[in-house]
């Protein structure tokens, strides 16, 4: 059971560090970036991004998901309590992720690339896309917090 664990949790390590590059490269480059840019640039650019971005980030997402979920669920059945702990930590936080992504961001990315799909005009962008800035901490510690729990899990199974 260790072997299977270790791969389980790796592979949501792999899939759930794209994500957390993602959203840390978002808090550190491209939301300061942003602030130098017009409004209609903004919609262009931001409204490109999550255009592919959220469809294109919603596998690796899943399947972090998913294989955390497996890997805690073996390492449960193997009577490995630290590694079931930290796996649990992991999936608690992904979907904590989950739950802040969709409340937040989802719906001004579906708004943003709404925008540049109709080309239209999207008065209110600054401000939907401050409050979609706002929560970029969150995820990332929440990423954070889902790769260490993953390494650890690897690193006891």
């Amino acid at each position: 059971m260790t072997t299977a664990v270790q791969i389980l949790a790796a592979l949501a390590v792999v899939a759930n560090a794209a994500v957390f590059g993602t959203d840390f490269f978002s808090a550190v480059v491209l939301r300061p970036a942003l602030a130098h840019v017009d409004d209609r640039t903004l919609v262009q650019t931001m409204g490109n991004v999550h255009r592919y971005g959220d469809k294109r980030l919603a596998l690796p997402g899943t399947l972090g998901l998913l294989a955390a979920m497996a890997g805690t669920g073996t390492a449960a059945a193997g009577g490995d309590t630290t590694a079931t702990v930290a796996g649990a930590v992991a999936c608690g936080a992904l979907l904590a992720w989950l739950v802040v992504f969709n409340r937040v961001p989802a719906p001004i990315n579906r708004r943003l690339t709404a925008a540049v799909v109709g080309n239209s005009e999207l008065p209110d962008a600054r401000s939907l896309q401050g409050r979609s800035d706002g929560v970029l901490g969150v995820l990332v510690t929440l990423q954070c917090l889902t790769l260490i729990a993953l390494c650890v899990m690897v690193a006891q199974s």
